[in-house]
């Protein structure tokens, strides 16, 4: 499970300010808003899994009274806590004696990598929250290279197997999808976002 931090709550209520009298037809639209917005972003990259996207995104109470960039700040909150788990997991998978010197080698370079990751997408959220979407996108499209070079770290020797293969896919998704989402950004005044919010 991600942490979501009350920060991040904050910031995705500031977004969306909800006026009583439409909190009924926010709850009835909500689920929609994520369905639409993890069905064009799978449609639009072939990298993106909508199921991966609408059980991540589902899965914060916050995302169903929140808006497109409320929906775009939580899927890098996601992925920062994917990148801050699998950084405590490398740390205890270094220290089980099982594993042989190449796949330690391989640990250590994730560590750092995993490391360097949480920085920026802290950076990128800060960015976002400034509205500064375009240097946003380049740091969590850096923060991408993390997963990607940890697995291919283990791939150099035959026969290796990733102990850390469904977290570096995970991190790998949630920053795509935050990416996406981003992107929509820019057609806020689209039919499918129109289609999405609430009247």
């Amino acid at each position: 499970m991600y942490h979501i931090s009350f920060f991040l709550i904050c910031c995705c209520m500031f977004f969306l300010v909800i006026p009583h009298s439409k909190l009924s037809t926010i709850a009835a639209t909500s689920v929609d808003i994520i369905d639409q917005t993890c069905k064009k972003c799978a449609d639009e990259f072939d990298v993106i899994s909508y199921m991966v996207c609408a059980t991540s995104l589902q899965a914060v109470p916050v995302s169903h009274v929140t808006n497109l960039q409320g929906l775009a700040l939580i899927a890098m909150e996601l992925a920062l806590g994917n990148a801050t788990n699998t950084l405590s997991t490398i740390e205890k998978l270094s220290s089980n004696k099982s594993f042989d010197p190449f796949a330690l080698v391989c640990l250590k370079d994730c560590l750092q990598l995993y490391s360097d990751a949480i920085t920026t997408l802290r950076d990128a959220v800060g960015a976002f929250l400034r509205e500064d979407y375009g240097t946003a996108n380049i740091w969590v499209s850096a923060v991408k290279e993390a997963p990607t070079t940890c697995e291919e770290g283990f791939k150099e020797k035959e026969g290796e197997v990733s102990p850390l293969k469904n977290e570096n896919y995970n991190l790998f998704q949630l920053c795509d999808i935050a990416l996406c989402i981003s992107h929509l950004l820019k057609y806020s005044g689209s039919t499918f976002l129109t289609g999405c919010s609430a009247t």
